[in-house]
């Protein structure tokens, strides 16, 4: 007999059946809410444990189960039945407008969630992503609609693939996440190789198919990106791949990437290297598997209604200052309240109860991985955390190295062998290609051929090549680098001019690095907007460091100059560029450089219009100047001469350590020189537009010595020089290098 048709203990209060029949009707809306309504039909196996939990709950509210006094037992009856109508009310306009199509909140199903997500998908993933489906053979499942975001490298076809070509990079999100979450340093990251991401199913833009829990486990989700890495790799010539992971992204990646991984015969043999951030160390604890196990088992809407009783307070809520720590700036916890708004209900709890496997044998069945795969790993590894990260605290980046076999203590401030900031190993051309050495007036978009030769012109080019050679002297003892430069093994290839050296991808070895962003970097560092450019530097300086010199966009820019910039095809260019910026800090100009036989920006009429304007032009272009120096010499009759200086750097790579301490101090003994003999103006600094090297350097300046944050320099300069510092890795490194409390470790 079902429920609502037991008899009454007393056929005088016929209201006692009411009550019963509601019982049954919440239960079976508890046990099944309305995001069934749009997935396929789930299996009473895993309607279950949803039905038994339901009931035990509205026990409380079912008046037959009191055996106390008949006159109380009335009383509580009428005051749950009021309860009970109350609630079956609510259910039943909550179901019609979801019948309506009106958002129903987090039960409304997987469509409410994936118009949120692809109505704030960023661009760059829009135009690159398609819904692919994914058939896994080992495990029999097929998830027919998978956002896959691939975007080739801009310039894969000029770029060499021999031995091999550049590794795919490869973005897994974690738990509740999408690969929106990468879109930051993706902006950096997707001109170095061609990157991969997916939307893990039910995640994102993916939809949740299939239904079936077992299709979540931790083991399966890994098949999965095993399976869609396949599909992407460009197996023939024997690409490579870098896995780049957050959170619970990481632990996939180690199971892909370790030789001591149950699925090490996946990928394992073509992982070049692994990029962990925010990593969990451990599989689940006895008491987390526990909890994990209860929290699953809440049905669908109730644990809908604790997201949304976690989440008041909006981007001040419990929800958000979890995740992204109570020091978050506004920004950061927007972002963070939009991604847990995106993560849905059903997908958290299959996900979750996935990573609990069977530790009880050796190796554990399933599950989040531990010592026994993290230990496996013997490629180059990266692990990045944030100092104010509760979710996955810094110990675990401690735990990791120990199963590496390395010493903790080394990356334990203060730490004197801290490893060299992005950038400081100075980069000389000729390593990587002989013929860069041999190429003439690198810096700049005019042939030299378009003015007559100057009579200064032999002993300035000899000038400069001796102040550009004490200069890499200088460098290479003051900032010695951090590793052997043994391995940059070449490899010759044909070319159609002559045999060019190019250099070999590092050896896969362990080697370990470590960087601990300073708080309030949280488990959102990934996106957060005071620390997604120094991430960017610390994985790209990474890549090209110890995975691959050719990932480095220095080297990529230098290769695909195939004439040098001295053509006359950049002559139009060049001469688009406004001159002159305006003031900045009121100590620069950014200048391009000038032309001998330009009509409006040649040292002649120069002088005219900036004399007593600016004192000083200080030339960083590498080789000697296109147009002759003496020109700013001859200003008008009472006015004062502009000074020259030359301080030659090389172009497309960041300037190292050891050029920024020289800079500065060249630019500090020219203010003092000036306030001594009372010149006044400010200091024209020029490379060959003025943007990138030019920018960087006052940036450095403007930080070091004028006080300026670096989010603010960079604003600065490019208020004054639209559209600023245009190399996004010299963005990023600028980040990098003057990111307060950095906590970076040496090699190990």
């Amino acid at each position: 007999m079902e429920p609502h048709s037991r008899p009454c203990p007393s056929p005088r209060h016929g209201t006692f059946q009411l009550p019963q029949a509601l019982v049954l009707l919440l239960s079976t809306a508890l046990a099944d809410s309305s995001h069934h309504a749009v997935a396929p039909a789930a299996s009473h196996a895993d309607r279950e444990p949803d039905i038994k939990i339901a009931t035990r709950l509205l026990a409380l509210l079912n008046p037959f189960l009191d055996r106390r006094a008949w006159t109380t037992s009335v009383f509580v009856g009428m005051v749950e039945l009021t309860a009970l109508c109350g609630i079956g009310s609510a259910l039943w306009l909550w179901s019609k407008r979801g019948a309506r199509g009106e958002p129903a909140g987090e039960t409304a199903g997987p469509n409410a969630h994936a118009d949120d997500a692809a109505a704030s998908d960023p661009g760059l993933l829009k135009k690159h992503s398609t819904l692919k489906s994914y058939t896994v053979s080992s495990t029999g499942f097929t998830y027919p609609a998978i956002r896959t975001f691939y975007r080739p490298h801009p310039q894969q076809d000029k770029l060499p693939n021999k031995p091999s070509p550049l590794p795919l990079l490869v973005f897994i999100h974690g738990l509740g996440g999408s690969a929106a979450q990468f879109h930051p340093i993706l902006i950096s990251l997707s001109n170095l190789a061609s990157c991969l991401a997916i939307d893990l199913p039910g995640c994102g833009l993916s939809s949740v198919s299939p239904t079936s829990w077992e299709a979540y486990t931790t083991d399966a989700l890994t098949q999965l990106l095993a399976v869609v890495i396949e599909a992407h790799r460009n197996r023939d010539e024997g690409q490579n791949v870098v896995l780049i992971g957050h959170s619970m992204g990481c632990s996939l990646a180690a199971l892909l990437a370790s030789s001591s991984s149950p699925n090490a015969t996946l990928l394992s043999d073509y992982v070049s290297g692994i990029i962990a951030i925010c990593p969990k160390a451990d599989p689940p604890t006895e008491k987390q598997q526990k909890t994990l196990k209860t929290m699953t088992s809440i049905p669908g809407l109730c644990f809908d209604l604790m997201r949304r009783w976690d989440r008041r307070g909006g981007i001040n809520s419990k929800s958000v200052l979890r995740m992204a720590g109570s020091g978050a700036d506004e920004e950061t916890r927007k972002l963070q309240l939009r991604f847990n708004q995106q993560s849905r209900t059903e997908v958290w709890r299959r996900m979750s109860r996935g990573m609990i496997g069977d530790y009880s044998k050796v190796p554990p069945k399933g599950g989040l991985p531990g010592r026994e795969v993290w230990s496996g790993l013997q490629i180059p590894v990266f692990l990045a955390a944030g100092e104010a990260d509760e979710v996955t605290p810094v110990e675990n980046v401690r735990r990791i190295v120990q199963f590496l076999g390395r010493d903790v203590a080394a990356i334990e401030p203060p730490s004197e062998k801290a490893g060299l900031p992005i950038a400081a190993a100075p980069f000389d051309p000729a390593m990587v290609d002989p013929e860069l050495d041999e190429r003439k007036h690198q810096d700049s978009g005019i042939d030299a051929r378009d003015f007559p030769c100057l009579e200064k012109d032999a002993q300035l080019k000899d000038d400069a090549t001796e102040s550009l050679a004490s200069t890499r002297s200088t460098n290479d003892s003051a900032v010695a680098p951090a590793e052997p430069r043994t391995d940059l093994a070449t490899v010759s290839t044909p070319s159609s001019s002559a045999t060019t050296s190019l250099p070999n991808p590092h050896p896969r070895r362990l080697v370990l690095k470590t960087a601990i962003l300073p708080a309030p970097a949280s488990h959102a560092l990934l996106f957060a907007p005071s620390t997604t450019r120094p991430l960017a530097g610390l994985i790209t300086h990474f890549l090209a460091t110890h995975i691959d010199p050719r990932l480095s966009l220095g080297w990529q820019l230098t290769h695909l100059s195939t004439s040098g910039k001295w053509d006359v095809k950049n002559l139009a260019k060049w001469a688009a560029v406004v001159p002159v910026s305006e003031p900045i800090a009121n100590t620069f100009h950014a200048l391009k450089t000038l032309r001998e036989v330009d009509e409006t920006h040649s040292p002649k009429v120069f002088v005219k219009q900036w004399a007593g304007k600016l004192s000083d032009v200080i030339d960083i272009s590498h080789d000697a100047p296109v147009y002759d120096p003496a020109g700013l010499s001859s200003p008008p009759p009472g006015l004062p001469p502009i000074r020259y200086h030359k301080f030659p750097t090389v172009s497309k790579q960041p300037p190292t350590v050891a050029e920024v301490a020289s800079f500065i101090a060249l630019i500090d003994g020219i203010r003092a020189e000036n306030k001594a003999e009372g010149r006044k103006g400010l200091l024209g600094v020029h490379c060959h537009y003025g943007f990138n090297r030019t920018g960087f350097f006052l940036v450095s300046y403007l930080v070091e010595r004028l006080g300026f944050r670096v989010e603010d320099a960079i604003e600065a300069f490019g208020r004054a020089r639209a559209p600023g510092v245009r190399h996004q890795h010299f963005v990023d490194a600028l980040h990098v290098r003057y990111c307060v409390g950095l906590r970076k470790a040496p090699t190990l």
